[in-house]
């Protein structure tokens, strides 16, 4: 213990672990999600979500891991020796360096058209032809792998410093910096024409339009949203001092992290209702409606550079959290050393990257159960192994870890007193399963 990494600053932990959770899905996962839900609507049901489920199993992660400072394996193993369920552990690090894989492919996109931002190539097109941008890229074998095993290779140097001089410098410099720059779009925003009309379909509720749908896309956000289930909060936790405390350090991530995907509903709405566009999921937001909208603004090329930019930041201290999962576990778990842990993690992730940037060229005819192996990585990591990992963790905290060990995390050793903790244990033990239970049948279509 005494010779382990540990974050040295209150920020460290903060700035890292929001890092962590923020990324891609807040910034167009969440506008997409409440345009088709109702804005507003969805809006509330999202924030009840973050409070029932998402805190609630942060705590539970952030437990695991500062209980035992170890890794997932390890730590599990730790808080009940011989149980089946330390197995979990595994989930999370396939689906860690599966999500880091196709993920590698999108941020890769990402440094592209940060690089066409500032070169001045995404000046001067029409809608159609941003969209044949998108495509003719995304099948060139070349420049889509170049650009995913360039971004790798940034996330391997940040890696290879460790915790302190890593992680926690990096996040502390990123995070900042990409509020701000959120702020400065949000800004930009309110003057658009039709500020009033997207700020009114966001923050103004109809609670007619809240049905079993809407309850359901918010939990599942909720859930992706603050990467539950995935154990990168449970390693981060393991870096935790013993003065952190769990409970304040969980409510203000989920808050920030949900600040986030607020200011994206801000800066997104007020534009596609301005230009007549719909506020679409995932790359197509991305890459061809919001270029578009930039270079109808002043100063569009400033626009274009920054969103790209801070579009990077939110890619690389996401997977930097991905990669620290299976890094601390070949690292405590098959005594590497921390540059061989990482160049393994690399590699790994370089291969199979690789792999799912073809897929939408070379290899677009490669499937495996009617998905190419970008989609089969995504459908599985997401659909599957992430909720099973979530219910997992809850179970074992509310049901299985000793009662006196999660009182003493909670309360930070005694430190604090948590007028909650009822609350907090119940929904551990009881919501947070079927919640995400829920989340689980939504994703596979049986709900």
């Amino acid at each position: 213990m005494s010779n382990r990494a540990q974050f040295v600053t209150k920020m460290g932990v903060i700035a890292a672990t929001v890092g962590s959770a923020v990324g891609l899905g807040n910034i167009w996962r969440f506008p997409y999600e409440a345009g088709q839900h109702g804005g507003g609507a969805f809006l509330i049901v999202y924030l009840l979500c973050v409070f029932l489920l998402g805190i609630p199993v942060m705590i539970a992660e952030f437990v695991i891991g500062r209980s035992t400072h170890s890794n997932a394996l390890t730590a599990l193993q730790k808080l009940k020796p011989g149980s089946s369920l330390s197995k979990v552990s595994y989930i999370g690090i396939v689906a860690s360096l599966m999500i880091l894989s196709f993920y590698s492919v999108v941020a890769g996109w990402i440094m592209e058209y940060l690089f066409q931002a500032v070169t001045g190539g995404l000046s001067g097109h029409t809608s159609e032809e941003y969209a044949t941008l998108f495509s003719t890229f995304t099948v060139n074998p070349w420049r889509s792998v170049m650009w995913t095993l360039i971004f790798l290779l940034a996330n391997f140097m940040v890696l290879r410093r460790g915790i302190e001089k890593g992680i926690e410098r990096i996040s502390n410099i990123m995070m900042p910096v990409l509020f701000v720059m959120l702020l400065v779009f949000c800004v930009n925003s309110l003057f658009m024409p039709q500020a009033k009309k997207g700020l009114d379909f966001l923050f103004n509720p109809d609670f007619s339009q809240i049905t079993p749908k809407v309850m359901l896309g918010a939990l599942g956000q909720a859930f992706f949203s603050l990467s539950l289930g995935l154990t990168c909060l449970l390693t981060y936790a393991s870096y935790f001092s013993d003065k952190t405390p769990l409970v304040r350090s969980a409510t203000v991530v989920a808050l920030l992290d949900t600040l986030v995907a607020i200011l994206s509903g801000i800066i997104i709405f007020p534009a596609v209702f301005s230009f007549d566009m719909e506020p679409a999921a995932g790359p197509k937001l991305v890459f061809q409606i919001l270029p578009e909208i930039f270079q109808q603004l002043p100063g569009g090329y400033l626009w274009s550079v920054a969103f790209f930019l801070l579009l990077f930041f939110a890619s690389i201290t996401s997977t930097i959290s991905m990669s620290e999962i299976s890094i601390t576990y070949f690292v405590e778990a098959h005594k590497m050393s921390r540059s061989r842990a990482t160049g393994l993690n690399t590699v790994i992730a370089m291969t199979f990257g690789t792999l799912c940037a073809l897929s939408f060229g070379v290899l677009s005819d490669f499937k495996v159960f009617g998905m190419t192996l970008f989609e089969l990585f995504d459908y599985v990591s997401s659909n599957i192994m992430l909720p099973i990992g979530g219910v997992m963790l809850s179970v074992f905290v509310g049901w299985i870890v000793d009662k006196k060990v999660v009182e003493e995390q909670l309360t930070d050793y005694g430190a604090r007193k948590i007028t909650l903790m009822r609350p907090i244990r119940f929904c551990i033990r009881y919501v947070a399963p079927l919640c995400i239970s829920l989340i689980f049948l939504y994703g596979l279509g049986v709900l």
